[in-house]
């Protein structure tokens, strides 16, 4: 099946001005995703954790879902062609962590009774401050609309707080991940 793509009239004219698509992600682009995310995980969470933790959630934390992309719930943001950034929604109770990450759960959700969960943003460091992110989530949120949900819930970033505070998300609880050598991630659970 082809990738949905947003075409430029959709987007804001920051956004158009510097021709940016928005598409869902095929297996092809997970070698890109790979790369992309640990950039941004590296540079752009480095003030909210400390490197170990940082590589130590890249190891069981942070990667690519390829079941978001098998249920073309992920999307990405173009550039020239290039990835600058992605993150998507999920129909299944997992509410974060890649393939390798233990303690999935893949069942359905039940949009008339549980939240669509907002999945893996992440955005190249070259790319933050433009809108990017919050198009995405406007993208993901529009989608799982169209699928019956009508509340979402987030595993989200010391980082990434802010940016889904401002989307009207709010904080539900603190989690610490458990990484290996003794080490926790503290995620920060949000529902709008």
């Amino acid at each position: 099946m082809p990738a949905r793509v947003v075409t430029p009239h959709s987007l804001n004219s920051r956004q158009h001005s510097m021709n940016l698509i928005l598409r869902s992600a095929v297996d092809t682009d997970i070698p890109a995703l790979t790369v992309l995310i640990a950039l941004s995980v590296r540079q752009l969470q480095a003030g909210d954790y400390t490197p170990s933790q940082l590589e130590g959630a890249l190891q069981s934390v942070y990667g690519v879902d390829t079941q978001l992309i098998r249920d073309e719930t992920y999307f990405v943001a173009e550039v020239g062609g290039t990835i600058v950034a992605c993150g998507g929604w999920s129909k299944r109770r997992t509410l974060f962590g890649a393939d390798h990450c233990a303690g999935r759960e893949d069942s359905l959700l039940d949009p008339t009774r549980d939240s669509a969960k907002i999945r893996a943003f992440f955005v190249h460091p070259d790319w933050v401050r433009r809108g990017i992110g919050a198009r995405l989530l406007e993208v993901c949120e529009q989608a799982a609309r169209s699928q019956g949900f009508s509340r979402f819930e987030m595993g989200a970033t010391l980082t990434g707080v802010a940016l889904y505070k401002a989307r009207g998300y709010r904080e539900v609880e603190r989690i610490e991940v458990a990484l290996d050598a003794g080490e926790v991630l503290p995620i920060v659970r949000m529902a709008k």
